[in-house]
Order: C-alpha cells, then structure tokens, then sequence
C-alpha cells in the first residue's frame, strides 16, 4: 500500500500551491487518504471474496449459530479473562455463538496440540478454534500451513482498522499477515512520569542520556530477558540506526556487528549514570514502577499506553503523572487472534473475531476500568454512535494520559532478539 514515489516533472496544471497547507488542512488530507486506502483495502477484499467460492457474511452468521467457539488464550490476568466472559455473553445474546476461554500459560503448547493433531491426520474437529498469537507463534503457524484462512478481510468491520496510522496490523514482527490472523489490539513502547517531577521529558535516546548524567541514579530499565528490558534495547537500536533495512531481515554475525556497534557505545556511556550506578538492573519492571511511585526514580516505562492511566484510577501514581513516547517513534506491535486449520468451528471463530474488532467491543477493551488496551480501529472513521462509546470510555481517564501519539515503530526481525539479549548479559550482567 506504499504510494509510488512521483518519477516525472508534474505537469504545469497540477503545480503545487505555494503556501504549504494548514495544520488541518493536513490532517483532512491525512484522513481522506487514510479513508481512500481503507475503501481500496476493502474494494480489494471484497474483489477476492467475489471472485471465490467462500459463502456470504450472512451464510457463516447463520452457520455459527449454535457452534461452540474454544478459544485458547492466555489466562493469566484477571481484567482480561473478566473482559472475555464479557464477550462470551455478547456473542451468545447476539449471534448464538458459545464462547469458551480456553486459559493458557503459554500458547505455543496449544500450537504443538494443533501441530500434532493434523499431524494425526485430524484435519477437522480439531480441540482449538481461536487462539491469541502473535510474532513467532505466528509465523511458525503460517510456515507450516497450519492456519484457515485468508479470513480477516472478509470480516465486515476489517474495514475499520487503521492499517495505514497502524502499519502492524498487517505485518507481524517482520511477517505478513496475509489474512490469516485478524487484529486484535496495539502494544506500544510508552514512558511515564510525574510532572511535579519531571515536567519536560526526554524525548529520544539522546535526550534520555542527558538527563540521566543531570541527575544520576534516577533512571533505569529491566534486565534482560525481561521482556521490558529487551524491549528497551531494541528500541535503542531502532533510534541507533536510521536505516533499519538490515534489522528487518533475519540477523547474521555481520549485521549484528554493524548495527549493534552504536547501541553498546550508548550503553557503555549511559550505565554509569542509572540507578546503582549500572551494576545492577531491576528484575522486574513493577520495581521500576514502584520507584516511580515513592519518587525514588524519574520515569517508568510499559508496553500499554494506557498503564499509568490505570495506575491513576488505582490510586498507586498521582493524577499529575503523564505517559509520552520519543517523538520519532517508539516500538510497537499489534496483537492478533487466528484459527487453526483443522478448527471445529471456523464460522463461529469468525464470528467472535469479527465481533472483537466492532466499535462496541474495541471501545469497552480500550476503557481502562476493564482492560485498557488500545484500539486498533481509526477512531476517526467510525460513525457517531462509534465515537460515543470511544469517548465514554476515555471519560474514566483521570490522569496519566498519553500527551502525544508518537508513531509505532516496527518490531526488528524476531531472530535479532536472542542475540541481543545474549550480547547484553555477556557485556553487563554481574
């Protein structure tokens, strides 16, 4: 969906104007263009489905009615699997879809379940109907062919999703999607602080430098492996290295080198000035949180937006607390559900997935009293009952709010992660 790059001198006729436009001049060429690509997405979608022999939205509405939909997700938080007996009672009220929540520790074991299931010659009737994937999980699925689909442009409210301001809900960790999982929600690298502390945060890796030599001790980041700390290199690495090309393709001893040279160089200045002087990383990063609540440190980081916002509703972070990202962009991924290929209940899978991306579903998820996972929609598409129930859910924001989006950043290709995270506990680990 990349616009092609102009190679010819326009003609006289259609000269640009001299005056650069307005800001919101800007931002209605910006949503008519998002608008335009969304229609031709659909447009696309739709030509495909034409074109194929797959049944009708109407014929898998009716087709799911009365399925039972396992969906094997992972368990471990509360608000979570609360928001997913919610869509269990949506469902079943509207479409006569049983949902159950299959929980999970870990969905690579539902994945070898599925994997040797097929293997077993069980191409129907399979025990998972939905999963919750992303990233790896993902692309070993889609390489060994064990997804049904393509199915996610088909689902009518796909057309809602921001694919052009949200480019990862169509590519995953460096992995097309290509219609085999649909988008669920948005994860982004985020940082907060308390303005009564710190009212002018840094706003990129150098800048973050800076402030941790003003005021030493007051800053740091989780030890990696810690999915934080891991996170945290790699965004470095991103903002290191102004052509990503090398980062987006499987990681060889060269490119490693090449890249990771800037990102060891920052480090080797930055630690001195961190918390415990750079001898010692936090485990965890609710430590840092804690810290950021008892004042002893500057800034906390999350890969939710709307984490400091929760926080502030709990009462553990004071209302002047503010999350920001660095303003060229911070590291982000889009979350996704999927249906295995032998599925019992493909259409009901659709159904649930198709309701999960509604404006209904997306805006109760996005409201932090219930989960506060941000949307994948454009918000600015929806129609006005979409938008009502978007804003009635940021109502319950009370503080800690994201000052101003920043763009996502892709993810590196998944195989520089292990060898980041060996490099670094070889170079720093105590």
């Amino acid at each position: 969906m990349t616009p092609r790059t102009p190679t010819a001198t326009p003609a006289k006729s259609l000269a640009l104007p001299s005056r650069a436009p307005s800001a919101s001049r800007r931002r209605a060429l910006t949503v008519a263009i998002s608008a335009a690509v969304a229609c031709l997405v659909a447009l696309n979608s739709y030509k495909a489905h034409a074109a194929s022999d797959a049944p009708s939205w109407a014929e898998v509405e009716k087709a799911a009615n009365g399925q039972t939909v396992y969906f094997n997700a992972w368990g471990g938080g509360e608000r979570i699997n609360s928001y997913l007996r919610w869509v269990a009672q949506q469902v079943d009220v509207q479409y006569g879809v049983k949902l159950v929540h299959v929980k999970v520790a870990d969905i690579s074991e539902t994945i070898g379940r599925v994997r040797s299931e097929i293997a077993a010659g069980k191409q129907t009737g399979g025990s998972a109907d939905l999963l919750w994937i992303n990233g790896e999980n993902f692309a070993t699925l889609k390489r060994e062919g064990l997804l049904f689909g393509p199915f996610a442009q088909s689902l009518p409210n796909f057309a809602l999703v921001d694919t052009v301001g949200k480019p990862t809900t169509l590519k995953d960790f460096g992995e097309t999607t290509d219609g085999l999982e649909s988008p669920w929600g948005m994860a982004q690298l985020s940082f907060y602080a308390d303005k009564q502390l710190l009212p002018t945060p840094p706003r990129n890796a150098a800048e973050l430098a800076a402030l941790a030599a003003q005021q030493p001790g007051r800053i740091t980041y989780p030890r990696p492996p810690e999915f934080h700390g891991t996170t945290f290199l790699k965004q470095l690495l991103l903002e290191l290295n102004p052509d990503r090309t090398a980062l987006d393709r499987p990681v060889t001893d060269a490119a490693f080198a090449a890249a990771t040279k800037p990102l060891w160089a920052y480090l080797d200045a930055l630690h001195p000035h961190l918390w415990r002087g750079g001898k010692q990383f936090p485990s965890r990063v609710a430590q840092i949180a804690q810290g950021v609540s008892d004042r002893s440190l500057l800034l906390g980081l999350t890969f939710n937006p709307s984490e400091a916002s929760a926080e502030v509703a709990a009462g553990t972070l004071p209302t002047s607390t503010y999350t920001y990202q660095h303003t060229g962009g911070t590291i982000g991924n889009t979350h996704f559900v999927a249906i295995p290929k032998n599925a019992n209940a493909p259409q009901g899978a659709q159904v649930v997935a198709n309701f999960l991306l509604s404006p209904m579903a997306q805006a109760h998820k996005s409201d932090i009293r219930v989960w506060g996972d941000p949307t994948v929609l454009d918000t600015e598409r929806l129609d006005s009952a979409g938008k009502a129930a978007f804003a009635k859910a940021a109502a319950s924001n009370k503080g800690g709010a994201l000052i101003t989006p920043a763009p996502t950043l892709g993810e590196p290709h998944a195989s520089w992660v292990a060898a980041l995270e060996q490099e670094w506990t070889q170079r720093y680990a105590q």
